[in-house]
């Protein structure tokens, strides 16, 4: 398997991400209260079509705008 610099050393695989992803849940409850929207987000991030990087990013652009909106 080759490195893909898009994940950390330790997020190469789904599996991987998918425990990485748990771990972070745990630490940083806020993460489990996501938008359905945001789980498909966490979804592709474990298929490895995102980055945790544009996931992240993509949550930030949902508090904003779910800031704007009221």
């Amino acid at each position: 398997m080759s490195h893909n610099p898009k994940f950390g050393p330790a997020a190469q695989t789904p599996e991987q991400r998918a425990w990485v992803l748990e771990q972070m849940q745990r630490i940083i409850p806020v993460l489990k209260k996501a938008s359905p929207y945001i789980q498909q987000l966490y979804a592709r991030y474990v298929a490895g079509e995102l980055s945790w990087t544009q996931v992240s990013q993509a949550r930030a652009d949902e508090q904003t705008a779910k800031g704007l909106a009221r």
